[in-house]
């Protein structure tokens, strides 16, 4: 998942190239796009007893190196109403993050988040329905941000972070709501409440335990792609009323909306 300022096509500098046609908004925002990838189709088949939706399992093939075409190439997006954004992922074994298998889903994962470009990615959102995400925010990303937005979100710059079996929990009864999209709602914005400081645990992708204290924007991005593992998209949390097209984002909330901010 990645975050790009909405006017940042014209903001990014003249030297660096980038594709715009292939930046499309996939996560949380004020007006801050956030994007991220998914699964091409093809046929998987996970060592779970438990069966895989049949539109889950087409879109995963490359998981296991299906397909002659698409062996190398980044999966694409998973759209909202595919099984796999609406229902729980499975755990990874601690005792396989060292596998060829779930290293390649993570280097995946990482370099479709940064070529949307976004800043954190749920590996349901390719098509896997494993518990493993991947965030990451920078000082160029937040550059293109309007500097009032990035004092109200509280946002500021992280390492690539990856984590394995998150769990996460609230540290305080402080929440904000802003604006949040999501590639697999592609077009579209709403408002969400969010906790301001959240704590999560999981293993890193070298198996060892991994502990997050987070606060402001980094919380959001926590939480937005914690709920992707829960089967939970934003427009399942968003606040009534609230939800629009991008090009409608500036238009004024309806009458008794909340405001935005923290609370």
């Amino acid at each position: 998942m990645e975050v790009l300022h909405r006017f940042s096509f014209r903001l990014l500098p003249a030297t660096r190239s980038l594709n715009l046609t292939k930046l499309s908004p996939l996560y949380l925002s004020t007006r801050i796009p956030i994007y991220g990838p998914a699964f091409p189709n093809q046929t998987l088949q996970f060592t779970s007893r438990r069966p895989l939706s049949s539109s889950s399992v087409a879109k995963a093939g490359w998981f296991l190196g299906l397909g002659d075409k698409k062996k190398t190439s980044l999966p694409d997006i998973v759209k909202a109403g595919d099984p796999v954004l609406h229902e729980p992922a499975k755990e990874v074994n601690p005792d396989e993050i060292g596998s060829e298998r779930i290293q390649k889903i993570i280097d995946d994962m990482i370099r479709a988040m940064r070529l949307a470009p976004g800043v954190g990615l749920a590996a349901p959102q390719i098509g896997v329905p494993l518990r493993i995400i991947v965030l990451e925010d920078t000082a160029e990303y937040i550059s293109y941000a309007p500097k009032e937005e990035i004092k109200a979100q509280d946002r500021r710059p992280f390492d690539l972070l990856v984590i394995v079996n998150p769990k996460l929990k609230k540290k305080s009864s402080r929440s904000a709501l802003f604006f949040e999209g999501c590639l697999s709602v592609d077009g579209f914005r709403a408002v969400v409440e969010r906790h301001l400081d959240v704590e999560v645990t999981g293993f890193g992708r070298d198996g060892q335990p991994i502990k997050v204290d987070a606060s402001g924007w980094q919380a959001r991005i926590l939480q937005h792609e914690c709920d992707h593992l829960e089967g939970t998209l934003y427009v399942d949390k968003m606040v009534p009323r609230t939800f629009r097209t991008v090009e409608n984002l500036d238009l004024p909330l309806a009458e008794g909306c909340p405001k935005l901010g923290a609370r």
